[in-house]
């Protein structure tokens, strides 16, 4: 068994192709989705098939609520408000029931999955550091949990203090805890535009990291023949 886990899409489908190409030459088995497949970028309905196709598990994200309803939106700096009311018409109702019927947080086999934090999972918290990553610890009832949200990949680790690393590759201990990151598929944020996910080693205890190059030209021009903000396309390639 072998489990590609990604996130934070945002409607990118050059870097979503480029994630499942690449799982697909691992022999992955199993996928597993940290939510926000839509907001930010230009091809939500399109990544929303996609992912949907691949029934797999999938956790709702904050992008992914407020594109799903109708009330003003709440908590959005200008540019994601933006973003977030054009893909509002791009969805179809059948897109947007589908998103409002998305989870906060789900177990898969063995292992734990939420878009932001476990103690509070619809406050769409941000876990930035070992306090932040302390208090899903508390929430946490398996071994291991992915999330995202942060666009950041980063691994907490808790034997009774929090220790905070950069992933890379991760062997998984006994008596430890884990709070994974998987960082973005379609806009990172961490300096680095590659996109991010996780494959996950159940049998090996064994987590990687990868990043990737993806069609990022398309992917900017796009935004720009939607007449989406400029900043959403220029962001895509500082990996911020």
């Amino acid at each position: 068994m072998r489990f590609a886990i990604f996130g934070d899409i945002h409607a990118n489908l050059e870097a979503l192709k480029a994630v499942l190409a690449d799982a697909e030459k691992h022999e992955v088995t199993n996928y597993v989705c940290l939510g926000d497949v839509v907001g930010y970028n230009a091809n939500p309905s399109e990544c929303l098939d996609i992912v949907r196709n691949l029934d797999c598990p999938v956790v709702k994200g904050n992008h992914d609520e407020q594109a799903s309803i109708v009330d003003d939106l709440v908590g959005f700096n200008p540019l994601a408000e933006e973003a977030i009311n054009w893909t509002r018409n791009q969805l179809s109702e059948t897109d947007k029931q589908w998103l409002r019927d998305l989870k906060m947080v789900r177990q898969v086999r063995d292992f734990t999955i939420v878009h932001a934090t476990l103690d509070t999972p619809h406050k769409w918290g941000y876990v930035f550091n070992q306090l932040d990553a302390a208090a899903s610890f508390n929430y946490q009832h398996t071994q291991l949990c992915f999330y995202g949200h942060t666009h950041a990949p980063r691994a907490y680790i808790r034997e009774g203090s929090v220790k905070s690393q950069l992933l890379d590759k991760l062997t998984i201990e006994p008596g430890k805890k884990y709070f994974i990151n998987c960082g973005s598929v379609g806009q990172p944020r961490d300096g680095d535009w590659h996109a991010s996910y996780v494959l996950y080693y159940p049998d090996k205890q064994l987590i990687e990291l990868r990043r990737l190059e993806y069609d990022i030209w398309s992917a900017q021009d796009k935004i720009i023949e939607a007449g989406l903000p400029q900043r959403l396309a220029d962001r895509l390639a500082l990996g911020k």
